[in-house]
């Protein structure tokens, strides 16, 4: 199946469930309860955003700060805008899945699942070979001056 009609089923079937889901949920605690708790859902989720996006920001820091990459920090911070985007948007499958891209094990567990299958693959871009040459190091040309012969000025 293409990528644009797995988009378009996926947006075409998650507002028909959460219709689904908050007439089932109205129509047990009320209708007003109801919309409290997608209300309370939007905020606790974005106090979690708050705190998991500046948590995973200081691990960027520290490990571009000992230089690392900090790759899987980016993308566990993806997710997590992933995750605060499906929080601000009421209903509660949404919800669901945007609690489980903030909380930090299942965020996790949710990436090294979506790693294996090859699915964030898509993010870091296609793969080049590497160039040729020896080594398969790149060739740069440039001109070198010493550092003690530009102190003393040009040779007479």
């Amino acid at each position: 199946m293409s990528p644009f009609r797995v988009l378009l089923l996926i947006f075409f079937l998650v507002p028909l469930l959460e219709i689904y889901l908050l007439i089932q949920v109205g129509s047990v605690i009320g209708a007003l309860p109801t919309v409290a708790l997608v209300v309370l859902t939007a905020l606790v989720g974005a106090a979690l955003l708050r705190h998991q996006g500046l948590s995973t920001l200081r691990r960027v820091q520290e490990t571009v700060l000992q230089g690392g990459v900090p790759a899987l920090e980016l993308l566990e911070g993806a997710v997590i805008v992933l995750g605060g985007a499906l929080l601000l948007t009421p209903g509660f499958f949404t919800d669901a899945v945007g609690f489980v891209c903030l909380v930090p094990g299942l965020r996790r567990r949710l990436l090294r699942w979506a790693l294996r299958r090859g699915l964030v693959a898509v993010l870091a871009g296609p793969r080049r070979p590497p160039p040729p040459g020896p080594g398969g190091g790149f060739t740069i040309e440039g001109e070198i001056e010493r550092e003690e012969a530009a102190r003393r000025g040009p040779p007479p």
